[in-house]
């Protein structure tokens, strides 16, 4: 039986929410085959590049970057930090992820959680290593002319929880996935174009659609729907340690200087790795460097 359904909702169904989270708990790293084959998969296709990773403390942490496109980071980075990293983050979406019992089940069994409070201070107090990207849906839906820009708003959850659990905030940035696929349309023009007209004779777009949350138009290698072979670049930076902040919530001044200190490493990372991007592309081969046009 499924966590989640309409009948039970986790963020109102006490009980559904507590199976989410012993369920959450009971996951296990991917291993053997699962594991070898998605990692061979990533690197071969995408040939990633980590630096940073002895920044990383031995301690639990909340591992915090920039969202990639359509929300491809998760795939790229879970098997390098499994079996590279010795690293298990449990990736934190959003509960319409888990909105489908088959594809929610799937998602839970193989790490990936629920953003909700509860459902974080439980794998929190376990010593578990958490991943989040802020900037959520928005980030993985932004358009081109936005690529690696953190896109945040006032978002303090996060920070609220590492302070209050004493964790390690991880800083990463990520470098490649907003380059898997072209933009046809971007979203937000979608409204207005020919295929707009089209979603709104179906009623697939309607007046209360909000643009800025519609994904753009993907094109990727040789104009298909796969993605651009775009070569990965992974970087950490240094931890935030909250210790100091355990059992309490940090005032709304200490909050923002968190916040801010976390988007800085991010954005530090960023820079850093696009300028290494630029050093190692005379390295890719000649057919990676077709398939990326």
């Amino acid at each position: 039986m499924s966590v989640f359904s309409k009948e039970n909702d986790p963020l109102g169904e006490k009980e559904a929410l507590a199976r989410h989270i012993e369920t959450a708990l009971a996951a296990q790293p991917p291993a053997g085959v699962e594991l070898e084959l998605s990692y061979q998969l990533i690197k071969r296709l995408f040939n990633p590049l980590v630096l940073g990773a002895s920044n990383i403390p031995e301690r639990p942490c909340l591992f915090v970057g920039n969202h990639s496109l359509f929300a491809l980071d998760g795939w790229v980075i879970g098997p390098l930090m499994t079996r590279d990293l010795k690293r298990f983050p449990r990736g934190l979406g959003d509960k319409f992820l888990f909105a489908n019992p088959s594809v929610g089940d799937f998602i839970l069994k193989r790490g990936a959680v629920m953003g909700h409070p509860e459902v974080c201070s439980a794998l929190m107090k376990a010593g578990q290593d958490l991943m989040v990207f802020p900037g959520g849906a928005h980030e993985a839906v932004k358009p081109a002319s936005m690529k690696y820009e953190l896109q945040w708003k006032e978002r303090y959850g996060f920070v609220k929880l590492a302070a209050r659990h004493g964790y390690t905030i991880m800083p990463f940035g990520l470098v490649g996935p907003d380059e898997f696929y072209g933009h046809l349309i971007e979203g937000q023009d979608i409204p207005d174009s020919a295929l707009g007209s089209l979603l709104k004779r179906l009623g697939l777009l309607t007046a209360d659609t909000r643009s800025d949350m519609l994904p753009p138009i993907p094109v990727g290698a040789l104009g298909s729907f796969f993605p651009k072979p775009q070569r990965c670049y992974l970087g950490f930076g240094e931890p935030i340690d909250l210790a100091r902040y355990a059992g309490r919530t940090p005032r709304k001044k200490e909050l923002q200087a968190i916040r801010a200190a976390v988007a800085e490493q991010i954005e530090t990372q960023l820079a850093e790795l696009l300028f290494t991007r630029e050093q190692h592309k005379g390295e890719d081969g000649l057919l990676r460097r077709l398939l990326s046009l």
